[in-house]
């Protein structure tokens, strides 16, 4: 009966692991690589180095973000709160475009890829890159 509970709680205790491993990777200072948005007409915009996101402990952080685009300067430059559970990171943060579900779509210690999309036919994407710390 001991071995029984012994093996349950060990499983459980490596799940806890696991999960909370994978959701730990994000934390640091990541630089945005790539930001491009592609419209269903294959209509793609892209930029690249536009800033950072670091992601805090405890699923806080803070974006800089800065980008042009028809000439029109769009700065991100505040704080943000995120999750992360089974290959999907929310990220809440008003006003912001980054303020969305992403799709994990590469999960590496020093790179990541995700995906979403902006509710409509629109598909946009994130290349991050791990800052040394």
């Amino acid at each position: 009966m001991l071995k029984k509970y012994s093996a349950s709680f060990a499983l459980s205790m490596l799940a806890v692991l696991l999960f909370s491993s994978c959701s730990q990777k994000i934390v640091g200072t990541w630089s945005v690589q790539k930001y491009e948005t592609k419209e269903s007409n294959n209509q793609t915009v892209s930029f690249t180095n536009i800033g950072t996101m670091t992601f805090y402990k405890q699923g806080s952080g803070q974006k800089n973000i800065n980008y042009t685009l028809l000439g029109y300067n769009k700065s991100d430059v505040n704080p943000f709160t995120w999750t992360s559970d089974n290959g999907v990171v929310t990220i809440t943060s008003y006003g912001s475009d980054f303020a969305k579900t992403w799709i994990v779509t590469e999960d590496k210690k020093k790179t990541q890829k995700w995906k979403s999309t902006d509710g409509g036919t629109g598909v946009q994407s994130l290349e991050l890159l791990k800052n040394k710390e």
